[in-house]
């Protein structure tokens, strides 16, 4: 019978618990060795996450108005160095949402990128600031309410309302249903069509599984559920009307940190946060367990380095991000 003790070896515990990347010492002692989040230990640790690598790095080049790059080019030709894309990466690093750097970030979005009207969160502002409602898009909008519940603000309002579009407006069609007529589905063909954008999914469920049990409403519930199901009956990655079919062979290739694309990993990693445990997600861990190395390690296979900030770890070699995602994945799956 396989067990998560099949995967894991302590050279590779002590590798990921090395001093030099304290968001993935974090993440092993908090996710992998179940280690208490208020210690002395992990206390220390999160401060370390903000004075040194690539947090400190990215807050070097911050603006006096919490944003990075251009103030008005948050998002389109800044990639990927304006401030939706630092914004996520310092979510994903663990970054201390009670920083006054970071507080400032998170308020420049809310004030610039999301459209007060619909909760959602668009890719250009409007004249008189606040996110321009023709241009919401649902990556963005699960990207930057997963972010902003990261960095502290499940209780705003404003995070309130982001979760209220999703609830609202993100679909999970499969090529069968047609696409309603009005706002928002008319507006961006791309993200809304026939078939619904697989990426859009993955970060409205991201930002949904990122919410507290505790705090899930019956409208965030029944919309986990059908992103999970829309998500199995595809197996993952295949086309669900032909499972023999891989529908983007890029999905096989593990990146991080994760932009607005996906990957098979980021899809295992929400579901089995989530508690997800279904045999049509099988074929995906199977992908998995074969990308693992004679050490017992994963690789970066792509990344957006060199349009970063600062780059993050190297691609083509042992990455410490993909290995920890990879054990999370496996230790929620088989226990």
């Amino acid at each position: 019978m396989v067990s998560f003790e099949d995967f894991v070896t302590d050279d590779t515990v002590q590798w990921l618990l090395n001093d030099d990347n304290p968001p993935v010492k974090y993440y092993t002692l908090v996710d992998l060795l179940g280690e208490n989040v208020d210690s002395p230990s992990i206390t220390t640790i999160k401060k370390h996450i903000m004075n040194k690598g690539v947090v400190s790095k990215i807050l070097e080049h911050q603006k006096p108005g919490g944003y990075w790059g251009v103030e008005e080019d948050f998002y389109v030709r800044s990639k990927y160095k304006g401030t939706v894309w630092n914004l996520i990466i310092l979510a994903q690093m663990g970054a201390d949402g009670m920083d006054p750097r970071i507080r400032s970030a998170c308020e420049f979005i809310f004030n610039k990128s999301q459209d007060p009207s619909s909760g959602g969160f668009s890719y250009a502002s409007t004249v008189s600031d606040g996110g321009a409602p023709g241009k919401v898009l649902p990556c963005l909008t699960g990207n930057m309410v997963w972010s902003l519940i990261r960095l502290g603000h499940i209780d705003d309002p404003r995070v309130q309302k982001g979760i209220q579009w999703i609830t609202a407006y993100q679909r999970f069609d499969d090529g069968i249903q047609e696409l309603p007529k009005d706002w928002p589905y008319k507006a961006h063909k791309a993200c809304f069509s026939k078939h619904s954008c697989h990426m859009g999914v993955v970060k409205a469920l991201k930002a949904l599984a990122e919410i507290p049990v505790e705090k899930r409403n019956s409208d965030v519930n029944n919309t986990i559920d059908r992103a999970v199901e829309y998500f199995l009956i595809h197996h993952i990655y295949k086309r669900s009307h032909d499972l023999s079919k891989v529908s983007k062979p890029g999905w096989l290739r593990f990146g991080f940190p994760y932009m607005y694309q996906t990957d098979i990993l980021e899809i295992l990693d929400i579901l089995t946060r989530l508690g997800v445990n279904d045999k049509r997600m099988h074929d995906a861990i199977d992908v998995l367990v074969s990308k693992r190395d004679a050490q017992g390690r994963w690789t970066l296979e792509q990344t957006f380095n060199g349009r970063f900030i600062t780059n993050i770890e190297v691609k083509g070699k042992q990455s410490k991000w993909i290995t920890l995602y990879a054990l999370r994945v496996l230790k929620r799956y088989y226990g």
